[in-house]
């Protein structure tokens, strides 16, 4: 079953916990990214918890509706697609949304969605604690130390490759967010070992290389699509 929903669709003011680290299986890793790309040459992973709180916050109308919803994804970084300076390409490889109307929208795109997961994240004075479920249980949690203070405002876009047909597709999504003033990671837990997410568990000592916290992010999804190396996937 598709979505009447055509691309691209813009999120705002989403609370949004991002990080990139060094994982434990560096050689597990590479085994998730096809052969056509390249893994980074620290073979880093990257994560993407967010919630969307209202219907109001997304450009979706009509019968069909993103809604509010929350997402995990995460998936290996790539070698020689930055799209600008330290900011890698990204191959997706886990995607668990609450909303069905959005993961039939992302699988059309490409997007290797897996069974409907639920994100929390939850901050206490100081403390964050971003989890995801699947399957009614929870697979992976991070816990960082925030101060949003004054946000900094931040700007971009991120690139995704995904797989359609057959074919490459790079999508560029931009985005405009305000990141908390002070970000520490204190622990990421991947906490189902029988869990496909397992094969990107960080390394002991955790290694962070990049993350932020963003009481407010908007992007687009997705946006600037097109087939890998070609104007629009360039």
């Amino acid at each position: 079953m598709g979505t009447s929903l055509h691309p691209p669709q813009l999120i705002t003011n989403s609370r949004t916990l991002y990080l990139v680290w060094v994982p434990a299986d560096p050689d597990a890793v590479a085994t998730l990214v096809p052969e056509g790309l390249a893994p980074a040459g620290d073979h880093s992973c990257y994560l993407n918890q967010y919630v969307v709180d209202g219907p109001d916050q997304t450009s979706s109308a009509g019968a069909e509706t993103f809604g509010s919803y929350s997402l995990t994804y995460l998936g290996a970084n790539l070698s020689g697609l930055d799209t600008e300076a330290g900011v890698p390409g990204r191959w997706w490889t886990h995607y668990y949304n609450s909303s069905d109307v959005m993961t039939r929208y992302a699988r059309e795109h490409g997007v290797p969605t897996g069974e409907s997961g639920r994100t929390v994240l939850a901050l206490d004075d100081d403390v964050l604690v971003a989890t995801t479920h699947v399957g009614g249980r929870p697979v992976i949690r991070t816990t960082a130390r925030v101060r949003v203070g004054t946000p900094q405002r931040v700007a971009g876009q991120l690139r995704y490759i995904t797989r359609r047909d057959a074919e490459f597709i790079s999508g560029r999504y931009p985005y405009v967010a305000d990141v908390a003033e002070d970000f520490e990671v204190l622990s990421l837990e991947f906490l189902d070992p029988d869990h496909p997410t397992y094969l990107l568990r960080p390394a002991d000592p955790l290694t962070v290389t990049f993350g932020f916290y963003a009481p407010s992010m908007t992007f687009c999804y997705p946006g600037g699509e097109g087939p890998l190396g070609s104007e629009h996937g360039s």
